[in-house]
């Protein structure tokens, strides 16, 4: 994919993440590695809300660069710390999306975190998250980027216990469709456990067959994405 493409991809997650309500103020930051390596990559603005980002005002940085947070547009500091250390360490994540979405951050929020496998959606993640148990604050340091990235490892989604999620992906539809089905999952959970009655979580062997039964339907991902972008209005 040309960076030109790219650009317009990630521009149009942040549009729909705001239009999906998953955007903070003018917080939260997604980024798309142009490298192949993953440590070119691009980033957006700092303190600009989602609803307004284009694919030119994203960032091309570079996260080997020590001086980028010292040049003169410099990124959010939570950003460069998580998406830095991500993309160094985790060539794999081409595109990383963090954010706070309510129902998954919520979910982050209870001392066991656990998306646990009640129905398709719930069990697509099944031994597929990395879960984050050392809450450190807000992640403006070199050390907790470094920190969160060995957490991720080669997971492609990351529940980070008292602050939100990241899902990583080889696209931005492939990553905004796994950003979409933990929040519904962590949605229809959060409704299970509000009604006060057992859970009725399916056997481990079921789960992870409910999970590889999801690889068939990665296609899906592209479809989405691409009906999803087509209903965006353009920007003035």
């Amino acid at each position: 994919m040309s960076e030109a493409a790219l650009r317009e991809d990630l521009a149009a997650a942040f549009r729909l993440a705001a239009q999906f309500g998953w955007h903070e103020s003018v917080g939260n930051h997604f980024s798309a590695a142009t490298s192949d390596d993953g440590t070119r990559f691009l980033l957006n603005p700092r303190w600009r809300h989602f609803a307004s980002i284009a694919p030119d005002d994203l960032l091309l940085l570079d996260a080997n660069d020590p001086a980028v947070m010292d040049g003169p547009n410099p990124p959010d500091a939570s950003a460069w710390t998580i998406h830095g250390a991500i993309h160094r360490a985790c060539p794999a994540a081409k595109v990383v999306l963090h954010c706070h979405p309510p129902h998954a951050t919520a979910l982050a929020m209870l001392a066991d975190p656990a998306l646990k496998p009640t129905d398709n959606n719930t069990a697509r993640f099944f031994n597929r998250v990395a879960i984050d148990r050392h809450f450190g604050g807000i992640a403006d340091d070199a050390a907790e980027g470094v920190r969160l990235a060995g957490v991720l490892g080669r997971h492609k989604t990351m529940l980070m216990g008292n602050h939100g999620l990241t899902c990583t992906g080889e696209t931005v539809a492939e990553a905004f469709e796994d950003l979409y089905f933990f929040e519904r999952a962590a949605q229809t959970l959060l409704l299970a456990y509000a009604s006060g009655q057992p859970l009725a979580v399916l056997s481990d062997d079921l789960a992870e067959q409910t999970a590889q039964g999801w690889d068939a339907y990665r296609g899906m991902a592209a479809a989405h994405f691409s009906w999803l972008k087509s209903q965006l209005p353009v920007l003035p």
